[in-house]
């Protein structure tokens, strides 16, 4: 079974910069598909960033040009460098693994960890 932990939540002020990190536990992190997801309150869960096992990355329109995902095989970690960051990127951040699993794939979520950015 794998577990995610998310940490690097905090306050942060407009303009300000934050990285998250999300571990994995378990030995299919390096076949693992991860995605960072962003739920704001009142508001229903997004996706903001992926990146496949070979490290293809993609990007919700809003964050492109100030977020970088990125991964760690050797430490089964997946990273997301914030810079620039507005008010309204205020969330509750979410990691997700999509991994091979029997004949298909299954996902595993992480617990989640706040940003706020406000002055």
């Amino acid at each position: 079974q794998v577990q995610l932990v998310e940490s690097g939540g905090g306050l942060v002020q407009p303009g300000g910069s934050l990285r998250l990190s999300c571990a994995a536990s378990g030995s299919i992190f390096s076949t693992s598909a991860m995605a960072w997801y962003r739920q704001a309150p009142g508001k229903e869960r997004e996706l903001v960033a992926t990146i496949t096992s070979g490290g293809s990355t993609n990007y919700v329109d809003s964050v492109k040009g100030r977020f970088t995902i990125s991964r760690d095989n050797a430490k089964n970690t997946v990273y997301l460098r914030m810079n620039s960051l507005k008010p309204e990127d205020t969330a509750v951040y979410y990691c997700k693994a999509t991994f091979p699993w029997g004949m298909g794939s299954m996902d595993a979520w992480g617990k989640g960890t706040l940003v706020t950015v406000s002055s």
